[in-house]
């Protein structure tokens, strides 16, 4: 009786675990923060709002700060008892390398949204807007460390709640309302069969654990192989979703249209991050005895992804009426297809670490010029509300730098020189294709890079012509010069070093 009555008491003092208050400071930080943002927001009156702006701006640097002393070695927390390598929140080199690019473009996005607040005159409610931002930032923050598959979906979930709220934040504006419910539907849609898939690959192995599904679901028993495998597709198909890959790509161009510009920069880059690193950590880490199921499948995306995007891009391209904004927003898809690439390679490969070393290197170049090319777009749409391709005709004419930067970060884009960095990245995915024998998904890729280089180049020399009428001035506010500071010295940086982009994508998750 004794031992009997003993044991609730030893089983509940298991559950008590330690908790690596430094390995969780990131996203924690950004929580707190917003937190703060949204009780100041009660006292703070309407003249002193923009320091809820800088407060947010702050949160995230030090967010970004805090990963500095995570670098000396790999940290897990809420690990299973008696066994320290089954954990739901683990920090490796891959964790911080998308903690970066998350927390550095939600900055980037907030430096943005800082003089677009400014300028709307109120028509953004701003204690919300910080909020709002804040939260999704710190999901996306959560999410590359989340090593069960529970953590992953409310990390998923707390990252896209509140982006659906952003995009639609805008008051009275009808494009803004419909892109926030195409985007709310695809995503919920999105995350109910991804619940679905989670529920059955629960269901044949008994565990939410990562790497105990990994070992687990190659002995899953006759009577549940089928569940397994169709939990495996679902899981599969959600993510899919997430990616905006095609078909599943839908709701990109309203929503980015839709959005305002800030929170279309954020949704291209950190909205990507969440996608992807979610999909590595589900296929590559839990599911690699499938890979003779998510690696066709995956490349089958990849091809039509770049391909739809790219195509779309060019149909932009061809008016130029059309919005500039749709345009980077069809361009983000072909992105993506190229993203795809180096996960679907880890299938075919023994050295899947170096195929997604390729994902994380190529998504970190994608965010410092995409991330730039919306912080010339957010200059041009200070005076051309409407923010179309014309508009930025004869720009250099007006603001010589501006033009500049936005030649620079179209031509990384294309992958041409001097922006060295989108080469590099561009021959860093290639190259992982035709290691890993998808020597025609190279070809794809190959024709699809192509088809990218006339829209981007079409767009390159519309900067320099000369402009029709009287070019507008383009004043630059400190928030602005700041990100396009930011992005043009990183763009410069490593194409002058792309080396220093693999060393540091060179993940430990394996």
């Amino acid at each position: 009786m004794a031992s009997s009555a003993e044991s609730p008491a030893v089983m509940a003092a298991n559950l008590v675990q330690s908790v690596d208050w430094l390995a969780i400071a990131p996203p924690t930080l950004v929580a707190v923060v917003g937190l703060v943002v949204l009780v100041a927001d009660l006292f703070v009156g309407d003249r002193k709002k923009a320091l809820l702006g800088w407060l947010s701006v702050a949160g995230l640097a030090a967010s970004a700060l805090l990963l500095l002393p995570l670098l000396d070695g790999d940290r897990s927390t809420f690990c299973l008892t008696g066994d320290t390598r089954v954990c739901s929140y683990t920090v490796d080199r891959f964790t911080l390398v998308i903690q970066f690019l998350v927390l550095g473009g939600a900055l980037l996005a907030a430096l943005l949204s800082v003089t677009t607040l400014k300028d709307a005159d109120k028509q953004l409610p701003e204690g919300e807007y910080w909020f709002l931002l804040l939260s999704s930032a710190a999901g996306a923050a959560l999410l590359p460390a989340s090593r069960d598959l529970a953590t992953l979906i409310v990390a998923l979930e707390v990252a896209s709640l509140p982006a659906f709220a952003l995009v639609g934040i805008r008051h009275g504006d009808r494009k803004s309302s419909e892109a926030a419910l195409k985007f709310f539907l695809s995503s919920v849609t999105a995350t109910a069969v991804s619940l679905m898939g989670i529920s059955f690959v629960y269901a044949s192995t008994g565990t939410l654990y990562l790497t105990q599904v990994a070992d687990r679901i190659q002995h899953v028993d006759g009577q549940l192989h089928t569940l397994a495998q169709t939990g495996v597709v679902l899981t599969l198909v959600g993510f899919a979703f997430k990616t905006a890959a095609v078909p599943f790509h839908f709701w990109v161009p309203d929503t980015y249209v839709g959005a305002p510009l800030p929170i279309a920069a954020y949704l291209s880059v950190v909205g990507k991050a969440v996608g992807f690193s979610g999909l590595i950590l589900v296929t590559v880490v839990a599911l690699p005895s499938y890979a003779d199921v998510w690696g066709p499948a995956l490349a089958a995306l990849a091809a039509l992804t770049m391909t739809v995007g790219n195509v779309g891009a060019l149909r932009q391209q061809a008016t130029r009426a059309y919005s500039a904004v749709r345009l980077l927003a069809w361009s983000s898809v072909g992105q993506a297809g190229y993203l795809l690439v180096p996960i679907a390679a880890a299938a075919y490969t023994d050295h899947a670490e170096r195929s997604v070393g390729s994902t994380v290197a190529y998504a970190l170049m994608y965010a410092a010029v995409n991330l730039g090319a919306f912080a010339v777009a957010a200059l041009v749409g200070r005076t051309r509300t409407a923010n179309r391709l014309s508009d930025y005709r004869g720009l250099y004419a007006s603001n010589p730098l501006a033009a500049l930067l936005m030649a620079f970060f179209l031509l990384c884009l294309a992958g041409l020189p001097p922006g060295i960095i989108g080469l590099f990245a561009k021959v860093t995915v290639f190259s992982a294709a035709v290691d890993a024998g998808l020597g025609w998904l190279a070809v794809v890729m190959a024709i699809n890079v192509v088809i990218a280089l006339f829209y981007y180049l079409q767009w390159t020399t519309l900067l320099f012509r000369a402009p029709e009428g009287e070019p507008a001035a383009h004043r630059v506010p400190a928030p602005l010069t700041a990100a396009l500071a930011l992005t043009g010295v990183l763009g410069l940086v490593l194409s002058g070093a792309p080396q220093l982009v693999l060393r540091f994508t060179d993940t430990g998750l394996f």
